[in-house]
């Protein structure tokens, strides 16, 4: 599909930005960045922990902590979920807490703390608090349950609340109404750094570590587990968000990190001394998220709990075998969908607003990833569908949307119209779950349809790359390509920087059946360097076109102990 190239709005750089090279502060002035504050990076540059239903939320620990009450984490089957549960359990263990986890097998009991879970948790491990983490806030009935049952409910969760609340003791999600947290894109395994930074704070203030006899955790120990939970949740790395990175990242190339983490690394043959945010996005993340996706998140999560560097690798390697099954489930799911869409592809004025698909043989943890894929290529929000069980009459699906339409208010639209249409549903501004009874599909795909067609803008739906402009001949050098490296870290909504330009084509050859790799010479210097570009069209690439215009990045390709300066391609077309 042709894209439509634009250059970033780019505001005035203020004079704290002078005494960068002159192509930096251009690409961090069109990414909001006002001032030196806004590129702070150490941890002071975090801010306070000003979060409605902190105190509370002390309270229930300390007691806990004290009275040696059983905590029980029920988490996520995500990264963002595997991530914030362990660090939970690590640091309150590390407190003196009597914990344990439960993360719901998303194949029997479904997102979050439904009642099924908290009858289950009730019966093995009959906790005195329940914490949720990165779930909870729409969990109205599993809240109400676990108070009958008498147990106390800590929820912590960032996603966007419903128009009621659970009747929780305590409740922490900076997007809860009331919270006057300047930050309100913390990930999940943000919230539950706040919320142990602060109740390490008041612990060692009551002089529990010496009373106790134990070390004070180290909080700073543990943004490798922020950093990784973050960026695979792909919150918007804000100026809060991308101090919790950086730190994070810093300890992982130093080589202080958890051994799952470094054992998830090596095998995606990835150096821990040159890592950078997107390596946790596309290399650790997919292999971790993979065991919530076919089997047990609870493979993810003791892969990052174990101290042992060999059962570290055994789980890394467990959760590998699972993500190359996952993209070959994906991979013949992506068939089928293309299959049936194949008219519109060729008629793109026919496209509904929004695309909802379904097939009754569609694996419900790989949906999420599917969507996200026709997303990309149809440039519409997506929701796919599959049964949440053989011969089940209920329908699970996850929905990918595109700037412009936020499709969590989407489907508070389409629910608000249409009442009982919906099961239940949650989510972010791009990404939502949702449940509904399988009759209700076809009353659902038009209400969605209509529901996107009313607030979307027709120039939202043409796919547009923004470029940070034409890049200078003197910064195609490894040097500058190493500044850009290091300016990040670069992510959701601080863009890693991104140029266009036409090169001359010299060469053009078949990687893998999929990529293609060029040699490209730039028409004002004449210098000659790599591109690579990956998962082209192969009906369109490679072809005999002398000339090509490209969008990329600046990278540095490491091979066999050398280095040298190559273009990676995110979109190209002939001249």
């Amino acid at each position: 599909m042709k894209k439509i190239i634009r250059l970033r709005t780019n505001a005035s750089a203020s004079d704290a930005l002078n005494g960068l090279h002159p192509v930096l502060a251009h690409i961090y002035a069109a990414r909001g960045v006002q001032s030196s504050n806004d590129l702070i990076r150490n941890l002071q540059g975090l801010h306070a922990p000003q979060l409605k239903g902190m105190e509370a939320a002390l309270d229930l620990l300390e007691v806990a902590l004290k009275e040696k009450q059983r905590i029980l984490v029920v988490g996520d089957f995500d990264a963002d979920g595997a991530t914030s549960t362990v660090l939970a359990v690590l640091v309150l263990r590390a407190m003196g807490a009597v914990i344990d986890y439960l993360v719901p097998n998303r194949f029997t009991y479904g997102y979050g703390l439904t009642p099924e879970i908290v009858e289950l948790a009730h019966a093995t491990k009959t906790p005195y608090l329940i914490v949720t983490v990165d779930n909870g806030i729409s969990s109205l009935e599993g809240v109400a349950a676990a108070n009958a049952l008498g147990m106390k409910v800590l929820v912590t969760d960032h996603h966007l609340p419903g128009a009621v609340l659970p009747e929780a003791a305590a409740i922490l999600n900076p997007n809860q109404p009331g919270c006057v947290f300047p930050s309100k894109n913390l990930a999940g395994v943000g919230v539950v750094f706040y919320l142990l930074s602060c109740f390490r704070t008041r612990m060692k203030e009551q002089g529990w570590f010496t009373t106790m006899n134990i070390p004070e955790p180290a909080m700073a120990d543990y943004l490798d587990l922020v950093a990784l939970g973050t960026v695979a949740d792909v919150v918007p790395l804000d100026a809060n968000n991308r101090v919790l990175v950086h730190q994070g990242l810093n300890r992982i190339r130093a080589g202080r990190c958890r051994p799952g983490i470094t054992a998830l690394l090596d095998i995606a043959s990835k150096q821990p001394a040159q890592l950078v945010a997107t390596d946790l996005g596309f290399q650790v993340a997919p292999r971790l998220n993979a065991a919530g996706r076919l089997d047990d998140m609870s493979q993810g999560i003791e892969c990052l709990l174990t101290g042992s560097v060999d059962l570290a690798r055994q789980y890394a390697s467990e959760l590998d075998g699972l993500n190359i099954e996952r993209r070959q489930i994906e991979g013949s799911m992506q068939k089928e969908a293309m299959h049936v869409l194949q008219t519109f592809s060729l008629d793109k004025e026919a496209l509904p607003f929004g695309l909802t698909l379904f097939h009754r043989d569609w694996h419900q943890g790989v949906v999420g990833i599917l969507a996200g894929r026709l997303k990309e290529r149809f440039h519409r929000p997506v929701i796919a569908f599959a049964s949440s069980a053989p011969g089940s009459d209920e329908l699970k699906g996850s929905a990918r949307s595109i700037p412009g339409v936020h499709i969590r208010d989407v489907l508070d639209t389409v629910a608000a119209r249409n009442p009982g249409l919906i099961t239940r549903f949650g989510g972010h501004a791009m990404a939502a779950g949702l449940t509904l009874p399988v009759a209700r599909l076809e009353a659902f795909r038009a209400a969605f349809n209509k529901a996107v067609g009313d607030v979307v803008n027709p120039e939202d739906l043409e796919p547009v790359l923004y470029s940070d402009g034409e890049l200078p001949a003197d910064c195609f050098t490894e040097p500058f390509a190493d500044v850009l490296r290091e300016a990040g870290p670069w992510g959701q909504g601080f863009p890693e920087p991104m140029f266009h330009g036409d090169f001359h084509c010299l060469e053009q050859k078949v990687l893998k059946e999929k990529h293609i790799k060029m040699s490209v010479a730039h028409p004002a210097s004449n210098r000659i360097f790599d591109a690579i570009a990956f998962n082209v069209d192969r009906a369109q690439w490679p072809n005999s076109s002398k000339k090509v215009r490209l969008v990329y990045r600046l990278d540095i390709n490491e091979f066999r102990g050398s280095r040298s300066l190559q273009l990676r391609v995110e979109y190209m077309e002939p001249l």
